[in-house]
């Protein structure tokens, strides 16, 4: 069996989360441009420009590692859900992930946090999150426990920790009591001052916090913003939305694009999200811009839209896997922005909304491959009102 990516633990059978780790890479991206074509059968695409599929590297291009806890204390096993042999060398993560892992099971058998025994519903440890900053390889670390009881055991062995990964910038334990297969509970205890990592993508800071959204190749993300600003740059725009916006990634670099190529405009944002904590993210980021004319606000995407009276010149949409529904394709039209900006994780209810969209024509188009050796990817369209 030939592999796009060698695996020891695919060929072993041990872990099939690169379902297409068996076709060659070119062969995935031509599967990926056929199903997202698939989806678009029924718009008029005789106008539009189909760029190529942005490619990503085929290995260490995770920035985030999400491991299930199990076997025992002094011997924990970090797998993905649902499996029981150590991942710790998949070589989706970057190499030196294994000796960060290493260094982790050994605070686990320090601070005795038992595995979580789903069957048994015994143990307190369900999942370590660890997510890495391209900026300047700082680590965000969450442990996922089932009470607080180990607190203080934790507390004891934490500077410990530090002093063998002084990466650690953001530090803290996420309480999910239930016995059910949920990742994380409401509750979130620090255990370092800085309760944020810092990131930038294409010289735009950016900020991961914890419970939060953040694409998990960052290569690839950045080049889904950079390609946002320059679709958007040299467009006659100076007001934009960016609905569904978490800590502000699209926003923020299609503001500071258009601000760069137009200096003398006032360039105004408003970003829309309905978290609180990605608010104050992309707040503090929009503040080391120096972006004056920008404001993010808690809100619903939907209801904020179906509320104003004033027309932007572009709308930017990311929405979750839902889309952004018929509701606010149909206001969307009524509004009429001479620009949309479509970033989608899911074509599947894209090209429905797409479809809703009736009053804009499809300029451009490309696919990221944000997900290589699986069927998952991400899109980006540019609208035209018509």
């Amino acid at each position: 069996m030939q592999l796009t990516l060698p695996c020891q633990h695919y060929s072993s059978n041990h872990c099939r989360s690169c379902q297409w780790l068996e076709y060659p890479y070119s062969n995935q991206l031509e599967r990926k441009t056929q199903h997202l074509k698939q989806q678009l059968t029924h718009l008029d695409c005789s106008q539009t420009t189909w760029l190529v599929p942005y490619q990503s590297a085929l290995s260490a291009f995770r920035n985030k590692a999400k491991m299930a806890v199990s076997g025992v204390v002094e011997r924990p096993i970090l797998s993905h859900p649902q499996s029981y042999v150590d991942l710790t060398d998949c070589p989706l993560y970057p190499t030196h992930f294994v000796n960060i892992f290493h260094i982790l099971k050994d605070f686990i058998a320090r601070a005795g946090l038992v595995p979580y025994n789903i069957t048994k519903q015994k143990g307190e440890l369900k999942y370590i999150l660890l997510t890495e900053s391209q900026l300047d390889g700082g680590l965000m670390l969450r442990f996922v426990l089932r009470s607080e009881t180990k607190l203080p055991l934790i507390q004891r062995e934490f500077t410990g920790l530090l002093n063998k990964l002084p990466q650690l910038k953001v530090v803290s334990l996420n309480i999910q009591p239930q016995h059910a297969a949920i990742l994380e509970g409401d509750k979130e205890i620090f255990l370092t001052d800085q309760q944020t990592l810092k990131e930038s993508f294409n010289q735009i800071p950016l900020f991961i916090r914890p419970q939060g959204f953040f694409q998990t190749n960052p290569t690839v993300a950045a080049g889904l913003y950079a390609t946002a600003q320059n679709w958007i740059a040299n467009l006659p725009i100076k007001t934009l939305w960016d609905l569904f916006c978490g800590v502000g990634g699209f926003g923020l670099h299609c503001a500071d694009a258009l601000q760069q190529a137009n200096p003398t405009k006032k360039i105004e944002l408003i970003g829309i999200e309905i978290s609180a904590s990605a608010i104050a993210a992309a707040t503090l980021s929009a503040r080391q811009l120096g972006l004056e004319n920008v404001r993010f606000q808690s809100l619903d995407a939907t209801h904020f839209a179906l509320e104003q009276h004033q027309t932007p010149e572009l709308v930017i949409v990311n929405p979750p896997r839902r889309g952004i529904g018929s509701k606010l394709a149909q206001f969307l039209n009524q509004l009429a922005p001479d620009f949309i900006l479509y970033s989608s994780c899911n074509a599947e209810t894209m090209g429905k909304d797409l479809g809703d969209l009736t009053h804009y024509q499809l300029e451009k188009i490309q696919l990221f491959d944000m997900f290589p050796h699986s069927h998952h990817y991400e899109v980006l369209c540019l609208l035209k009102k018509k």
